[in-house]
């Protein structure tokens, strides 16, 4: 086989596969938007409760996303222990 044959051979095979990718891709987006379209249709049809849930206030959440101010001191005192020491 000549090289040209080989590049020739390379490329369809390239080709057929990122295809073939392709098409799976697409079809496993189109699945998944129908089934969470068929799944938002279920729970709105199945949920009889006009009641919404309801949402906390600020002043009622818990900061859970900060570090604790213990951590804070504690990591603040070995940095500066650190520092002293070196």
């Amino acid at each position: 086989m000549e090289i040209s044959d080989l590049l020739l051979q390379a490329a369809n095979l390239m080709l057929t596969g990122m295809v073939g990718v392709f098409i799976f891709l697409s079809i496993l987006i189109f699945a998944v938007k129908g089934l969470s379209k068929l799944s938002t249709s279920k729970l709105s049809t199945s949920e009889q409760s006009p009641e919404q849930p309801r949402v906390k206030s600020k002043s009622q959440r818990q900061d859970t996303s900060g570090v604790p101010a213990q951590h804070v001191a504690a990591i603040s005192a070995a940095i500066a222990q650190f520092r002293q020491n070196n």
